[in-house]
């Protein structure tokens, strides 16, 4: 029997560290691993797979247009890449899309996009104010956008021309603004830096402050986006529209896509060779895309999503009489975080899976639940559950040991 995790360890690059666990198969809100064990899993590919595991609408829609087309590029027109453009602006307050492969792509294509703006609109404008603890991927741009330190510090020199602030601070961002900044790019909630929550009025302030200073709002919604948080994009619980969104993660249930929306002048700042993609919004993702995206809106999932997660966040309060470790309950819709007093994370995520349930150490005081948006009541019952007796277990260790 091949030991896949030794062989990872010889023929892949170590960019960042694995849970022990080879999973092969999957169905609704469950993962099988290599040795037959199931598993509730409250990662779903890192907020990715929206409908589950082998939901018969995404596995339908890739098995049609495999079996008719695949790729053709950019150079041609795609019936399914249409398709898709068409419904997210028909559902969103945007008028124009271009499909790429990530979300990390989706946001460099973002900066590209304000940049370009802003040389055209704004007297050569270039800079980008971000905020601290944010993410926004793993591409040069978009890694010095990101506003965490330890992604950026090991490929300097980085990019010039991007500023970060604190997150949740309006003054902080009227004091870092000049005429030389074309875009703010925050996300809605701050979902790797820990699923930070801004103050309610937080996005409406900086909505104002953009339209006064004439600079673009960019939201990073690759993480809160398509029904993630209760409404089909969390800008719509604000009261602020943006000028750009980005998208990816959920929006083709497990299958890698993109996307970057805008409206108004910055819709149009692209023009034929300013940008592209050679597998940036192919048949067979955006036909994934339409799928489930239609899926989504047809079932009305975001408002299945709100009364899911009011009741995890209930069943997640709960725990706070019971383990006095833990500091704070957050969330909204199916993005929660539980934060403890002391770096116990790890250990909690390894008694969970041990008890068969996944979820992920977002700090070593931390862990997040994002399950997928189709999860079972009773299977939210179970996971707190599982996460009541994995804390008791941990305690209990701990108290031994002292």
């Amino acid at each position: 029997m091949t030991d896949w995790i030794e062989l990872e360890s010889q023929v892949f690059m170590q960019t960042g560290r694995r849970v022990p666990l080879v999973i092969e198969s999957g169905e609704g809100t469950y993962v099988v691993d290599a040795n037959g064990k199931r598993y509730l899993d409250f990662i779903a590919g890192i907020a990715v797979n929206s409908i589950g595991h082998r939901n018969p609408v995404l596995v339908n829609a890739i098995r049609e247009q495999a079996d008719k087309l695949v790729h053709i590029s950019n150079v041609f027109y795609s019936i399914p890449q249409l398709q898709l453009a068409e419904l997210l602006i028909e559902h969103s307050c945007m008028d124009r899309v271009y499909f790429v492969n990530s979300g990390a792509e989706a946001n460099e294509g973002a900066i590209k996009l304000v940049r370009k703006w802003g040389g055209e609109h704004k007297d050569g404008a270039f800079e980008i104010i971000s905020t601290l603890n944010s993410f926004h991927g793993r591409t040069l741009a978009a890694v010095t956008a990101t506003g965490t330190e330890r992604y950026k510090a090991p490929f300097a020199p980085l990019p010039a021309g991007f500023l970060t602030v604190p997150y949740d601070d309006v003054d902080a961002i009227k004091q870092a603004t000049t005429p030389r900044t074309c875009a703010i790019l925050l996300e809605v909630i701050q979902g790797e830096g820990g699923v930070n929550i801004p103050a309610d009025d937080y996005l409406r302030r900086i909505r104002a402050w953009c339209d006064e200073q004439q600079i673009l709002l960019v939201l990073d919604e690759v993480q809160t986006g398509i029904g993630r948080t209760g409404t089909l994009f969390a800008y719509e619980q604000t009261g602020a529209e943006p000028d750009v969104m980005t998208l990816a993660k959920g929006l083709a249930g497990g299958v890698p896509i993109g996307a970057i929306l805008a409206r108004g002048d910055a819709a149009n700042a692209f023009v034929p060779g300013d940008h592209g993609s050679t597998f940036g919004g192919n048949p067979l993702a955006t036909a994934a895309g339409y799928a489930v995206l239609k899926y989504i809106i047809d079932e009305d999932l975001p408002k299945q999503v709100r009364n899911k997660g009011e009741r995890l966040l209930a069943r997640l309060h709960s725990l706070e009489d019971r383990h006095a470790g833990i500091s704070e309950v957050r969330g909204r819709g199916l993005l929660c975080a539980v934060q403890f007093d002391a770096d116990i994370a790890e250990r909690v995520v390894g008694a969970c899976m041990e008890a068969g349930l996944l979820v992920n150490q977002l700090k070593p005081n931390a862990i997040r639940l994002m399950p997928p948006l189709t999860v079972r009541e009773e299977e939210l019952d179970q996971a707190v559950e599982i996460i009541d007796a994995a804390l008791s277990e941990v305690s209990e260790a701990a108290a031994k040991a002292t």
